[in-house]
């Protein structure tokens, strides 16, 4: 039994691992399908060569990202295999064999759904940005000020594929600006346009660069065509304008407790001087 919770510890590591590097990868701008993507290929050691790959490589911060799930990767799954090996040869001499592949795949199952979860990224993503933003210095820092990088706002790029919800339509009829997105800039093909504006058409296999709040491009990001696409696209106005809404009304309220202080403090001064 000690065996088969060592295996099982040692791939809830690797897959604890795996969403922070994802995060880690995302928070440099990378879309959270390449970054799941590169940084599991990383992990495994398949290494595949991919113009998602050169971005990885060309980025210095991805490049260190990468390089250390390599380094974890190469002895973590020596020691899967051997503790899976071991376990299963100790259990055929005996009959527990069946009750330990059962528990193997509960555990596993567990796992897996613990590693789809959101709430994961929710929770480290903060600590993430506060840790890579001064221990390898992002790019993106530079570029902090000006769009202000901070508060859950971040500047992500995407790759569209045919059946995600924004493929095949402009930007007008995607009305990103009522989600709080802005769209910076669009790759396609050869070609980067800049600032697109309503007219511009998204196909298949364009890069977008998008600025926004976490919540929404992940939002987004997750987005199929059809009927479920818009439905999320609905909550998400609604959510934002909920938002700007209480950004409202809490500014109202220190302009209105300031106006109060400011009556507070002026009033004795003008009795003082009636008499």
């Amino acid at each position: 039994m000690i065996a088969v919770l060592t295996l099982v510890v040692v791939v809830l590591l690797s897959l604890v691992i795996t969403r922070m590097a994802t995060v880690a990868l995302t928070l440099t701008g990378m879309s959270s399908e390449a970054a799941r993507f590169q940084a599991r290929s990383a992990l495994t050691g398949a290494g595949f060569t991919t113009s998602e790959s050169e971005a990885v490589v060309n980025h210095p911060v991805r490049r260190r990202i990468v390089l250390f799930l390599m380094l974890l990767g190469s002895a973590g799954l020596v020691t899967v295999l051997a503790t899976l090996i071991f376990t299963f040869t100790e259990a055929a001499r005996t009959d527990e064999g069946l009750q330990q592949l059962g528990f193997i795949i509960l555990a596993l199952f567990a796992i897996w759904l613990f590693a789809r979860s959101r709430l994961f990224d929710r929770l480290i993503t903060p600590g993430l940005a506060r840790l890579f933003g001064r221990a390898m210095h992002l790019e993106l820092g530079d570029y902090h000020g000006l769009l202000h990088l901070a508060d859950g706002y971040t500047v992500r790029e995407m790759i569209v594929s045919a059946d995600h919800w924004m493929a095949d339509r402009t930007l007008g009829e995607l009305e990103l600006r009522q989600e709080g997105v802005l769209v910076l800039g669009l790759q396609c093909g050869g070609e980067y346009l800049g600032a697109p504006t309503a007219p511009v058409m998204i196909k298949p296999g364009d890069v977008c660069v998008f600025y926004g709040s976490h919540d929404a491009l992940d939002s987004i990001d997750g987005r199929e065509r059809g009927p479920s696409g818009d439905a999320a696209h609905v909550a998400s106005v609604v959510r934002h304008r909920e938002e700007v809404l209480g950004d409202l009304l809490r500014d109202e309220d220190r302009r209105g407790s300031r106006r109060g202080a400011d009556s507070a403090s002026s009033g004795p001064t003008s009795a003082d001087t009636a008499a």
